[in-house]
């Protein structure tokens, strides 16, 4: 059963559609160049917003959840793609451990059962070693669909980390370290620890990413002759924000105008007849947690007590400082009628699946990754590696998927230069 999706069709994106379909060899080239540079995160997710006149990423996840919903088609993808990842990092690896967010929350152990299913298909013996201090033993939980995961305490000595009986060479990070970076990961100069740690909230921003990846649509827009913003949300920064306090709050206020300012123009000059918005969220934030949606920057002025509690921290319990105004993306995409988000999930540098976040409670510019969201994968029930040549802009299912495809791989480039940028032992040469 494949549900009926109500897509934006028309208008600009059709063109857009064109034109990367018609450019899909110079598009691949430029990314194997690009690759051969660079290196992709090990694995990451993208939130893609199709408005009808753009498509953009608004977020991307260096330590993506959600694997469970990728459907049984995907998984030769993934498990393909996990190969060739493990190939460059560690060939002769044998054993890979897993360390997964101090949860058990049996939705996200599906996805931990998941991806050690695709591990194991790729070659790997793979066990999962909890930073929560309750897991004393290996604990085992069982899960909603009959499977079961076993949850075993970390053994850290003085150079290397595993479990009893288990010393792995590659160490994967399914944890984003919103709450800090514990002692126990770091210093291990012999095993390959990915994401690295600075891939982690605690160093890690938003604006940071989205810089890096103005950059690359910048250079993407050239190559294909068309203008970026079609392809690239702008944003601002406020950096000493206290909603407690309202310290900060004229910043956030003249950022939000400004950026408002600019997005007015850029409608007008497209013929655009939607109201601009923008979306501030922390910038160092995760969980969909402490999200706005503002329209005049004098709503600024008249937050509720309650709008500013939830803004002031995120979803780990860390107070927010830093925001980031990101221009708002309308999603013009439904399934039945409710609204609904494609996702992009990629492994080293390969598209591996996706589906669509749905919320039927949310409006088009509002943020679906929130409690009574739910995931429909079988959307992407066709690759996003086949486009179609030759067939009409808005016809094809495999194009439109395509296209998201490319925009998940733009945002997972930026994310492999922002790496880049941020890494703490980066080789400097004069």
């Amino acid at each position: 059963m494949v549900p009926h999706l109500v897509t934006a069709l028309t208008g600009p994106i059709n063109e857009l559609e064109q034109r990367i379909l018609e450019s899909t060899p110079v598009i691949e080239r430029w990314f194997r160049l690009e690759w051969m540079e660079h290196t992709p995160p090990f694995y990451s997710s993208v939130d893609v917003r199709n408005a009808g006149f753009k498509l953009a990423p608004v977020d991307t996840n260096l330590y993506p959840g959600g694997w469970n919903h990728l459907t049984p088609e995907m998984i030769p993808l993934a498990v393909q793609a996990a190969m060739a990842a493990i190939e460059k990092i560690c060939p002769e690896a044998k054993n890979l451990l897993l360390i997964p967010e101090n949860t058990r929350d049996t939705f996200y152990l599906s996805n931990l059962a998941q991806l050690q299913r695709i591990f194991y298909m790729a070659g790997l013996n793979v066990r999962l070693g909890s930073m929560s201090n309750d897991i004393k033993v290996p604990t085992t939980i069982e899960l909603p669909g009959g499977e079961k995961v076993v949850l075993e305490p970390l053994i850290r000595t003085k150079r290397r980390l595993g479990l009893k009986n288990f010393d792995p060479c590659t160490i994967l990070l399914n944890n984003d370290l919103s709450a800090g970076v514990p002692g126990i990961v770091e210093d291990l100069h012999e095993q390959y620890l990915l994401p690295p740690l600075h891939g982690g909230w605690p160093t890690r921003r938003k604006s940071h990413h989205f810089k890096a990846y103005e950059e690359v649509s910048k250079r993407f827009g050239k190559l294909l002759g068309m203008d970026h913003w079609l392809i690239n949300p702008m944003f601002n920064q406020c950096g000493e924000v206290d909603f407690n306090t309202d310290a900060g709050l004229e910043c956030l206020r003249s950022n939000t105008d400004a950026l408002l300012g600019k997005i007015r123009r850029k409608y007008k000059e497209y013929g655009i007849n939607e109201k601009p918005f923008v979306v501030v969220k922390a910038d160092n934030g995760t969980g969909g947690m402490g999200i706005l949606t503002v329209r005049d920057a004098r709503e600024i002025d008249n937050l509720s007590a309650k709008t500013k509690a939830h803004m002031a921290v995120t979803q780990s319990g860390q107070a927010v400082h830093e925001v980031i105004i990101q221009e708002g993306v309308l999603t013009n995409e439904r399934i039945n009628s409710a609204v609904a988000e494609p996702v992009v999930y990629m492994m080293d540098r390969y598209v591996v699946g996706g589906f669509y976040r749905v919320h039927a409670d949310r409006g088009v510019d509002e943020n679906l990754n929130a409690p009574g969201s739910s995931y429909v994968p079988l959307a992407f029930e066709q690759s996003a590696q086949l486009p179609q040549p030759g067939v009409k802009p808005g016809a094809s299912v495999p194009n439109r998927f395509y296209m998201y495809g490319v925009i998940g791989r733009l945002a997972m480039l930026a994310a492999s230069y922002e790496l880049e940028a941020t890494d703490p032992d980066a080789e400097v040469y004069e």
